[in-house]
């Protein structure tokens, strides 16, 4: 057969087929078809296969890496409340524009877990991202000295975000001794500064204080008289 293929070109691999490239020598030696009508080239096969997968499973790799990090590190750390909604204190300097993205992406993931009320806390030092906030639809529930409450409603129902305290409330304290003397004041401040009216010992209830706390104080704290909570005489 080789006879009559007197130009015949036989091309092998080095890597792959190491025993056909000795029968090809052997022919040649042995004289059954000329050596210079043969020409044998070596050469190494291309795992095309293999690396086409692994250029594959390296750039699904990189794209699962990269989703991972963007999860990772555009959403704000949250808390729930008690009431399907989510509560952010924010402490973390950065620009409006990163910020901005951060946020639609966090909005985007509350709406997902159903959650309706997003309430951020905004310190003092971080007023510049307050016009961010406001053009992403968020408006001002309160205010302290030290931070900005604003809030945000994701349903397209109406809000029930409560409003803000509108209220302080006063205590004005009867109190009486053994004598049955009833103790009376004239305020050096106030509505009642220089009238010459007599009055009951009166305040405002501090955060957080018991009204019954606040009435013992402020007598201490305009007569200097020490006295104890019976009960409630009146509210209004």
């Amino acid at each position: 057969m080789l006879r009559s293929l007197p130009k015949l070109s036989l091309l092998f691999s080095s890597a792959r087929n190491p025993h056909y490239l000795s029968s090809a020598q052997r022919f040649i030696s042995q004289g059954r078809i000329a050596a210079s009508r043969v020409k044998i080239g070596v050469v190494s096969t291309i795992p095309i296969r293999s690396k086409l997968t692994s250029t594959i499973s390296s750039a699904i790799a990189s794209e699962m890496a990269a989703e991972d990090q963007v999860q990772r590190v555009n959403l704000l750390t949250s808390t729930d409340d008690n009431y399907g909604g989510v509560i952010v204190e924010l402490d973390q300097h950065m620009d409006s524009a990163t910020f901005v993205s951060i946020l639609r992406a966090s909005v985007s993931h509350w709406k997902l877990l159903g959650k309706k009320g997003v309430w951020i806390k905004l310190p003092i030092h971080l007023v510049n991202l307050v016009e961010a906030l406001v053009k992403e639809g968020f408006w001002y529930h309160h205010a302290e000295p030290k931070y900005l409450m604003l809030v945000y409603w994701i349903p397209e129902s109406p809000s029930t975000i409560p409003a803000n305290a509108t209220h302080r409330v006063g205590v004005g304290s009867f109190v009486m001794n053994e004598k049955q003397e009833v103790l009376v004041v004239q305020e050096n401040s106030g509505l009642f500064q220089g009238t010459g009216v007599w009055k009951f010992p009166t305040g405002v209830v501090d955060q957080g204080e018991d009204i019954c706390v606040a009435a013992v104080r402020e007598v201490k704290e305009e007569t200097g008289v020490d006295s104890e909570f019976v009960e409630v005489l009146a509210f209004r």
